[in-house]
């Protein structure tokens, strides 16, 4: 097998793996108030429950870290996925609280160690492809995030039991999983990645800019996924079928927006496309917070979906051009700071909207977002357009991805 071939197949395969984490992600949070009620979760109880799923996440982002010093990322992400698939199964599969418990733990467990070694990968093939194409994963995720979403719908709609729900998608989607990861590529091509390596004196301090902008971009996104359709209905007087429309617009401009940001990249540079993206997601928070009824909102989430899209790719993108011979480790560190995001954003905008009222509270997302206008540099320069005639190296021979003939 060629190395060009070997890295078209590590590329899909590694999209297949972003999208079927999309899906399974899909299906958990949205059918949170089915699993309330299956296992008589308490309102003052589910916060602890959501929370732990994030919180153990991180934990295992950390323990990743330190285990592809000794395993290839690609071996992590082969067991994690199919592992984070059956946790979801178990939690549509118990009776009593402490099933429910055991499988959200386990799911968050896995799923750090998932997040943490696909987005490895994505950034050690984007380095050999010589181009920008994180964007395009993360396209999948969106993508299988609405699928997923769609299917939860469709089980609710027929009340159909969590597990009748989650069952078909674990059969398909298991063992095509599976079967993918037999092509997942390693760092420089290889079939087992490099050991993993420190930051070095000062590493993290360089780091922690990301780590801001990452947090702040996730805070932005937990506000739209929670609070998007109290705020349409409470606030600007919606229609409750209307205010279940701006998650799946967002998630629909997410998905195009990361379909069409690579090329944005590749054209005008990741510095360029994440100053763009930071003041769209900006102008989409202000819309929101003034917006005199239902349907400018609309518009304000659907810029925020345009918006936020391209940051969170594009952040895993810097840390690895930052760390070139420690990428692992800095991707296992900044993924953290995803679920510091997470946890965070729900909680602060409904505390400022119930002490102050919602329209403020969405201008707090919207100025922790501006925070990434000051680390813009962080996301590099001229190399992060990986230029015309950037070469990748394969084996001994260096390969020039910037003709058509040679393009992967």
């Amino acid at each position: 097998m060629t190395a060009d071939v070997r890295l078209r197949r590590g590329r899909g395969a590694l999209g297949f793996s972003f999208f079927v984490q999309g899906v399974a992600f899909a299906l958990l949070v949205t059918r949170i108030p089915a699993i309330q009620d299956r296992y008589g979760i308490s309102d003052a109880l589910l916060p602890v429950f959501l929370a732990a799923v994030p919180i153990l996440a991180g934990v295992s982002s950390v323990v990743t870290e330190h285990l592809v010093k000794r395993v290839a990322p690609s071996t992590v992400l082969r067991w994690a996925q199919p592992l984070v698939l059956l946790a979801l199964l178990g939690v549509g599969a118990g009776s009593e609280m402490w099933h429910v418990a055991l499988a959200l733990g386990a799911f968050g467990l896995f799923v750090g160690a998932l997040d943490a070694s696909m987005n490895m990968l994505g950034v050690s093939l984007q380095g050999a492809y010589g181009r920008s194409i994180m964007l395009g994963f993360h396209a999948s995720y969106s993508l299988g995030g609405i699928l997923g979403a769609s299917a939860a719908w469709a089980g609710a709609h027929w009340h159909l039991s969590l597990f009748s729900s989650y069952l078909p998608a674990v059969v398909v989607l298991l063992p095509l999983a599976f079967a993918a990861s037999r092509f997942y590529v390693d760092q420089d091509g290889k079939a087992g990645g490099a050991e993993a390596k420190g930051l070095g004196p000062g590493g993290f301090k360089l780091l922690l800019p990301l780590c801001l902008v990452m947090a702040c971009a996730y805070i932005g996104d937990s506000t739209v996924s929670n609070w998007s359709a109290k705020y349409l209905q409470d606030v600007l007087g919606s229609s409750e079928q209307l205010a279940t429309v701006p998650y799946n617009v967002y998630m629909v401009t997410t998905l195009l927006g990361r379909a069409v940001g690579d090329l944005g990249v590749r054209r005008f540079g990741a510095v360029a496309v994440v100053r763009i993206g930071t003041v769209v997601s900006a102008a989409g928070f202000a819309v929101v917070a003034v917006a005199p009824g239902a349907w400018v909102g609309m518009l304000g989430f659907t810029l925020l979906g345009f918006g936020l899209c391209v940051i969170v790719p594009q952040t895993f993108a810097a840390a690895g051009r930052l760390f070139p011979g420690a990428s692992d480790t800095a991707i296992a560190r900044l993924n953290i700071f995803n679920y510091v995001g997470f946890l965070i954003g729900a909680p602060l905008v409904g505390g400022i909207g119930d002490a102050w009222s919602y329209r403020g509270a969405m201008l707090v997302p919207m100025v922790l977002v501006l925070v990434t206008l000051f680390h813009a540099r962080s996301f590099g320069s001229e190399p992060a357009r990986y230029g015309v005639r950037h070469e990748r190296r394969t084996g001994d021979r260096a390969v020039d991805v910037g003709r058509g003939g040679n393009e992967v």
